[in-house]
């Protein structure tokens, strides 16, 4: 793959979430920008949870979207009526 293509999805604005498809099935999510380091041959992922993958741009079949959860808010359940 291009990189000059991930590079657009990280400077996208607003961000959007994405994933990037490795040609061995495998998908790495991207939730913010500032969680990847693209390098010349080499691009670093780091996860929420402080995982990290390394990512050859040869293997990198596709970026796919990642949805966006539905309602806002905080996150928990509203109260039962």
């Amino acid at each position: 793959m291009n990189l000059d293509g991930l590079r657009a999805a990280l400077r996208r604005q607003p961000f959007q979430q994405f994933a990037i498809r490795l040609t061995d099935g495998r998908s790495v999510p991207v939730k913010h920008p500032e969680f990847v380091a693209v390098g010349p041959r080499l691009i670093l992922v780091v996860d929420e949870d402080n995982s990290w993958s390394i990512v050859e741009p040869l293997l990198i079949v596709s970026l796919d979207s990642i949805s966006a959860p539905k309602g806002g808010g905080n996150g928990k359940r509203g109260r039962k009526k």
